[in-house]
């Protein structure tokens, strides 16, 4: 016990003299779980004997976090990216290791800790569907305490900032998903928390919403300069959002630094997705353009180099090909994290 005070303290002292919001130091956590076999005789056979598991979903991080960073926290599905949100949140404890945001223990549960930070999942709603977003906001204000002058000034800034004020008055249940994510920003930002945790804000919206959330994320930051951590599948919110990265995999960072470095050593390359009319094209028609990741006659997936891929979409628009579209993309952040941490092994 005397130990953790120690190490707290020296973490506390940390913060203070580097102005370090978050800190993480040698975190793990692990999740037990016993084998069952299957059918009857297996779940009787289980019922006497039971072989426990562990899986280890966080192993061994470290990283720190200053104000006002937009902080990616990437990594492909089961990554340990949700579990680490989740440990700095407070709503499960590690196994090891220690972690303190804002100079708070998220695993005491503080009140005061409880009003500086926000947790934003996009797989889960706070508001409550049945009733009108504005119904959940004011039940917000009284959880936290918020003062009515406060309440007034916060959400109409918020609601005007994300252009939601037709909306706030309908049952949620009723509203798309794009619009019930600014409502869940709103009413986790109410009490002005000097931390957000944003757990694939975007999964599911359509691109026009994604570029809103984004864009109010950048602009809210920059006015209140919220230290984020963002989680997300989608690169164009990283490349949007994120000067810095962290990519875990299999519990592990296997990478943390600028944005930019990433991208030119492990993204060379663009993804341009063609899609054909008519009776298609030949696979020899069209990889003359680039490396043909996946072909059938009438979709294709090109890898082009990241200088040329204008040039290339051009030139495969103005072809006699039946082109129907063409898409560019960025490579995807699962494909990332596997080149880095085959290159780890290799090392």
């Amino acid at each position: 016990m005397r130990e953790w005070v120690y190490k707290v303290q020296n973490l506390k002292e940390k913060i203070f003299m580097e102005k370090d919001v978050i800190i993480v130091k040698n975190l793990s956590k692990n999740y037990e779980y016993y084998k069952k076999e299957a059918g009857l005789l297996g779940s009787i056979s289980n019922f006497f004997i039971r072989e426990k598991k562990i899986t280890q979903a966080v192993d061994n991080i470290s990283f720190s976090i200053t104000k006002g960073e937009i902080v990616g926290f990437l990594g492909p599905n089961g990554a340990g990216k949700t579990t680490t949100l989740k440990i700095l949140s407070g709503i499960i404890t590690q196994s090891s290791g220690e972690c303190l945001v804002l100079g708070y223990i998220p695993q005491n549960l503080e009140y005061k800790y409880q009003r500086k930070f926000a947790l934003v999942m996009g797989q889960k709603d706070q508001l409550w569907k049945d009733l009108p977003a504005m119904d959940s906001f004011i039940l917000t204000k009284e959880i936290y305490g918020i003062s009515n002058e406060d309440f007034k000034k916060n959400s109409r800034e918020l609601i005007e900032l994300l252009g939601i004020s037709d909306i706030v008055n309908v049952q949620v249940r009723k509203l798309s998903l794009g619009q019930r994510m600014k409502c869940e920003l709103v009413a986790a930002l109410l009490h002005n928390p000097s931390v957000l945790f944003l757990d694939e804000p975007t999964i599911g919206l359509d691109v026009v919403a994604q570029k809103n959330i984004r864009d109010f994320l950048k602009q809210y930051n920059e006015k209140n300069k919220t230290t984020i951590m963002l989680t997300s599948h989608y690169m164009e919110d990283i490349k949007q959002l994120c000067d810095r990265v962290i990519i875990i995999d299999k519990g592990h960072i296997i990478y943390d630094g600028k944005l930019d470095s990433l991208i030119k050593k492990y993204t060379p390359h663009k993804i341009l997705t063609v899609t054909f009319n008519g009776n298609g094209v030949s696979k020899e028609q069209i990889k003359k353009y680039g490396f043909v990741k996946k072909y059938n006659p009438y979709a294709i997936l090109l890898e082009v180099e990241r200088e040329k891929v204008k040039n290339i979409a051009m030139d495969i628009l103005s072809s006699n090909l039946p082109v129907d579209d063409i898409i560019i993309d960025e490579v995807e952040i699962d494909d990332i994290a596997r080149q880095i941490f085959m290159e780890e092994q290799k090392n």
